[in-house]
């Protein structure tokens, strides 16, 4: 059984990313999954593996590429900006936190 995540991931569905270790590194993305729970994220065109498949009566077999998971720690938020990468930090405004980054000041939807 999983460990369930009691951190609070400064990373969201549908967030620009860079990845800054790794394979991968300098390549930007949308967040298209978070794993809370392996603190790990999908990210489209990143860690990409091929996965063969066997035809079945609903679909036919070959060769897809399927996104894999990278962990959090590997990827930054893009700055809605300036297009840069940069920390993530919240602050409270009208009784709601939203996130800010760090090197403008500019909201994060």
């Amino acid at each position: 059984m999983a460990k369930k995540s009691t951190v609070k991931l400064k990373i969201k569905k549908g967030d620009r990313v860079m990845v800054i270790a790794g394979d991968y590194k300098g390549t930007e993305g949308e967040v298209l999954e978070v794993l809370r729970s392996r603190n790990r994220a999908v990210v489209e065109n990143v860690n990409v593996a091929k996965k063969h498949n066997k035809p079945t009566n609903e679909r036919a077999g070959g060769i897809r590429e399927i996104n894999n998971p990278i962990h959090i720690s590997n990827l930054m938020l893009i700055d809605p900006k300036s297009g840069e990468p940069t920390r993530v930090g919240r602050r409270v405004e009208d009784g709601k936190i939203e996130r800010y980054a760090k090197n403008s000041g500019e909201t994060i939807k």
